[in-house]
């Protein structure tokens, strides 16, 4: 059997529980620990015949180095990465304006939790990232997701910027965040087939990304910094997109 990962927190375990419970080989909950919460995990463990078992607080501890575990931790197989044949099969089962999320190198765990959590709940169809010099799945991640790293993929490509040709082939529009851009994420339509790429913390998008990208947008910047965090600019570009298509378009 392949190395088991130690996935954490009750959205994680939740979620894992409802997508994917049979990655889900084992459940710990922290002695005493009965609340209704737990009940609804241990429902669905029940549902999935996982077995759950006890053990220390001390112990959870030490199993995930810091992070909050809120009293639960579950034993799983391996995180899920989908290949770059993914979007292919995304995109064609997909109806209506597709929007796809880049992230350009970034390496931060807690940003690309939270950015995954944020894809999802604007409706983003997957999230892509380089396989190269980027975050990817582990307990960290899912713990700030709450749950949206098993439902939204996260597709790791070998070249991004051939992907992002491929993606414009097939009538996607690549729309990059730059802060010397001159038009402003609000002033573009976001309701058509659209890929937005987020770069790094600091670095923002490579040279080869950004000249693969057919618009360039910023976000207005009204106070004394310079710069969002990373996983705060792609909330607010991903649900300007989200508002427009409600909308009809970008009024």
């Amino acid at each position: 059997m392949s190395q088991l990962e130690k996935i954490y927190g009750v959205h994680s375990v939740e979620a894992l529980l409802r997508h994917h419970p049979k990655r889900v080989k084992q459940i710990w909950l922290a002695e005493g620990r009965n609340d209704p919460r737990v009940q609804v995990l241990l429902a669905l463990a029940a549902d999935a015949r996982v077995a759950v078992g006890q053990c220390e607080r001390r112990e959870m501890d030490a199993w995930v180095e810091g992070g909050v575990h809120q009293g639960v931790v579950a034993d799983v197989s391996p995180s899920q990465v989908w290949g770059e044949a993914m979007l292919d099969e995304l995109l064609d089962r997909t109806e209506g304006a597709p929007l796809l999320l880049v992230l350009d190198g970034v390496t931060d765990p807690h940003n690309l939790g939270a950015c995954l959590r944020t894809a999802d709940a604007a409706g983003a169809l997957a999230v892509i990232v380089p396989k190269d010099k980027s975050a990817t799945l582990n307990a960290t991640v899912r713990k700030v997701a709450c749950g949206a790293a098993e439902v939204i993929p996260l597709v790791a490509v070998t070249n991004l910027a051939r992907s992002l040709e491929k993606l414009q082939q097939r009538g996607l529009w690549v729309v990059g965040t730059a802060g010397e851009a001159e038009m402003e994420l609000y002033e573009h339509d976001l309701t058509g087939p659209t890929v937005l790429i987020m770069g790094a913390e600091g670095k923002g998008m490579r040279r080869l990304t950004r000249e693969h990208c057919d618009y360039l947008v910023k976000l207005p910047m009204a106070g004394s910094v310079s710069s969002l965090n990373v996983s705060v600019a792609t909330g607010v570009c991903l649900f300007e997109a989200l508002r427009q298509r409600k909308a009809g378009g970008k009024k």
